[in-house]
């Protein structure tokens, strides 16, 4: 059975607290997980969560600050130590790749597994597996920074009642959807299409085209909100997103399900970042997301 849903690992921003981890995210896609922005002690919160090395397909850094990158180095001897035999394939900026091979030999260890380095240095399309094509957009931050969008391919969903109404049935259903058409039925005429799934990663950014662009359409949205909007001077000045400006954002790309995150240890707790989300207008699902949460996927429309 297929699973897609969000492993919170933790939601602290620069500093972590006593109940915040440094960042951590970890995408179940079907029979791939995907990790963002392994921050330090990304592997025990992994541990704590039941998430092993070998979930671990990709990892996505958004930049090289040290809440977005630290557990890089523990992450990557952990894929080797636990001989993960799939590829893994590393994204990140290009402009950081002196610090990604400062965190990749950090300490002396056996490497054993094929890390593959995908370096990110324009707007575009990443990779194509056959589950989806993963994309990445520069955002607005005081360092180099790309968030990063998956999009799955758009299907066909049957439709049981026209089916029926040109007496095909069983085998001749699979038939169909294989050739295009069948005794002079087309698939079109038996079929919609279905929309594939849109996640999107967003983390330290001001408002930019690249928010919007990466958020567009989203059945899940994760976003940093590390300021509440009283502070919106602070977040221009520091390159970050208030809780109103995220969720305005949402509104307005149509995103079925918010999950703010990414919080300054300034605020005590969450009850103030969902009030000023829904303020700010947003209308959907929303989560202000907590260490080791899990989120699902919402299901297809």
């Amino acid at each position: 059975m297929s699973v897609r849903e969000l492993v919170v690992l933790g939601t602290a921003s620069q500093v972590p607290t006593r109940h915040r981890n440094h960042n951590g995210y970890l995408l179940r896609w079907d029979g791939e997980g995907i990790l963002f922005d392994p921050g330090e002690g990304t592997q025990r919160q992994m541990l704590r969560a039941g998430v092993a090395a070998h979930d671990l397909n990709r990892i996505c850094v958004t930049h090289f600050h040290g809440d977005h990158s630290l557990g890089l180095a523990g992450v990557i001897q952990r894929i080797n130590l636990d001989r993960v035999p799939h590829q893994v394939t590393a994204h990140y900026p290009r402009s950081g790749q002196r610090f990604f091979d400062r965190l990749r030999y950090a300490t002396a260890y056996r490497e054993t597994v094929a890390l593959t380095e995908a370096p990110v240095d324009r707007d575009g399309t990443l990779a194509v597996p056959p589950a989806y094509t993963l994309e990445a957009r520069r955002l607005s931050h005081p360092v180099e920074s790309y968030g990063y969008r998956l999009v799955e391919p758009d299907g066909r969903r049957m439709l049981p009642e026209r089916l029926a109404a040109h007496g095909i049935a069983g085998p001749d259903v699979g038939r169909l959807q294989r050739e295009g058409v069948l005794r002079g039925v087309s698939l079109d005429e038996v079929s919609e299409t279905r929309r594939g799934q849109r996640f999107a990663f967003v983390m330290d950014t001001r408002l930019c085209d690249g928010v919007h662009a990466l958020a567009e359409g989203c059945d899940l949205l994760v976003i940093e909100s590390t300021f509440l909007d009283e502070d919106a001077g602070l977040a221009a000045e520091y390159g970050h997103l208030t809780a109103g400006q995220a969720a305005r954002a949402a509104q307005d790309a149509g995103v079925r399900h918010l999950v703010l995150t990414h919080f300054s240890q300034r605020y005590p707790g969450p009850e103030e970042f969902e009030r000023q989300a829904r303020a700010a207008g947003f209308e959907g699902e929303l989560t202000v997301a907590h260490d080791l949460l899990r989120v699902p996927v919402p299901k297809r429309r």
